[in-house]
């Protein structure tokens, strides 16, 4: 998933790209410092595209991303604009409240520090 500019002969509207906000980052990273430091997650990718903004997390930098957090605002009035979704694509927690969404990964770092 990498960005491409658009082309100078493009016409039209350039789409514009979903991404996180500096109060949105800063819940997430904080997180993954706290899995940093359990030893679970050891690297992570951030993409804008035109419909959604996804922070990926891995345990090894070659692998696929174990976690995906995922923002989509045309979902906002329906299931909720984040979504933690698994390596295999299940969704694990869908919400407006990213901090509610993110829970279900905090709920697996206690387990892991008890």
């Amino acid at each position: 998933m990498t960005f491409q500019p658009p082309s100078p002969l493009q016409t039209g509207p350039v789409p514009a790209q979903v991404a996180f906000d500096r109060r949105e980052l800063s819940v997430i990273l904080s997180l993954y410092g706290r899995m940093v430091a359990a030893g679970e997650w050891r690297d992570y990718g951030i993409s804008c595209l035109t419909d959604m903004a996804v922070f990926s997390v891995f345990r090894r930098t070659a692998e696929n991303p174990l976690y995906r957090i995922e923002k989509r605002p045309k979902l906002r009035g329906r299931q909720g604009q984040y979504a933690v979704v698994a390596m295999d694509g299940q969704i694990l927690k869908r919400g407006n409240e990213l901090k509610t969404v993110l829970r279900v990964l905090e709920r697996k770092l206690i387990r892991i520090v008890e």
